[in-house]
């Protein structure tokens, strides 16, 4: 199908619309389309008002006349390798999948290498979602490099868009696991500090005022006290903020043990030395995409974790 083929919608924005960016209130008046599907069509010139194309960063209001089409999606030129996933669930549309540390969830800019996206294709034989679009296929959130356990990756379409509407929503649980310097003075806690790219070193993110950044909000309960002066600690993420653990529990004087970009100094008493930032995505509870039903998904601890967390270590 060519994109000449595909209707565009059009759109008026309802009267006493303050001015919001283009790609965030198209994507809340279509929840259809995720706002990466709306991104797709921005940077393909799909989204035009008064005639001609808008940028996503385009300001609108009320009585504004827009039309936009989906871009068609590309079939995927990555080739499959096959890197013995841990699978966690599977069916016929979706697989979740225990994400190894160091191993990147999709291409990006710099040497090429095998990601995540290469062993779904391998391991799926090419059916997953397009709608990540052709360096994306199936994935529907990310993990960095360092950080291991759970992510979701869609088979089709239907489940793709069903999936980023329970991370845009919120209304899925995301629990992850956490080895921090100190010792905590409470049991648990909230944090609500907004987050914003630093300035100075764009690799890194940073808490900053309210009224700047992006609205950033993480629970966190206290695990377990070792020797040594680190502890577990249980974050659950209400928001998706690029390295929001790592910085909101930095901000509480608690840096992730192996994370030296947020201020990890070696600990003289470690039963290991960390190679790795240790931060694991341990829980996911999700409603399946087509059938509804809850959907309760575990990643046990890595193996990097278990010297840590030796029962003969802990205090508490």
């Amino acid at each position: 199908m060519n994109d000449e083929t595909i209707e565009p919608t059009l759109f008026e924005v309802p009267e006493g619309t303050r001015k919001t960016r283009a790609d965030k209130l198209l994507a809340d008046h279509f929840s259809e389309f995720s706002r990466s599907d709306f991104h797709r069509a921005f940077d393909a010139n799909l989204v035009c008002m008064d005639g001609g194309p808008i940028a996503k960063n385009r300001k609108i209001s009320g009585g504004d006349k827009i039309e936009f089409r989906m871009p068609e999606i590309e079939s995927c030129p990555m080739g499959p390798i096959d890197m013995d996933l841990a699978i966690v669930f599977e069916d016929e549309y979706m697989v979740v999948v225990n994400k190894r540390s160091g191993v990147v969830t999709h291409p990006g800019a710099g040497a090429p290498e095998a990601t995540l996206a290469h062993g779904l294709l391998f391991h799926c034989q090419g059916q997953l979602s397009g709608i990540g679009g052709i360096e994306r296929p199936g994935i529907v959130h990310r993990l960095d490099r360092d950080t291991s356990g759970l992510i979701i990756a869609a088979k089709t379409d239907v489940a793709h868009r069903k999936l980023s509407e329970s991370f845009q929503a919120r209304s899925l649980v995301k629990e992850y696991l956490a080895l921090a310097t100190g010792h905590p003075e409470l049991k648990s806690g909230t944090i609500r500090k907004p987050i914003e790219r630093n300035p100075t070193q764009r690799h890194k993110m940073r808490v900053c005022q309210e009224g700047y950044g992006r609205e950033a909000h993480t629970d966190w309960k206290l695990e377990g006290l070792f020797e040594g002066s680190y502890s577990l600690i249980r974050c659950r993420i209400h928001t998706g903020r690029t390295h929001q653990i790592r910085v909101h529990l930095r901000s509480l004087g608690h840096s992730i043990l192996g994370d030296v970009t947020y201020g990890y100094r070696s600990l003289p008493q470690l039963p290991a030395t960390p190679d790795r930032v240790m931060l694991h995505s341990a829980h996911l509870a999700v409603e399946h995409p087509v059938a509804g039903e809850p959907m309760e998904l575990e990643a046990p601890l890595p193996e990097e974790f278990l010297p840590f967390v030796d029962a003969k270590r802990r205090l508490d």
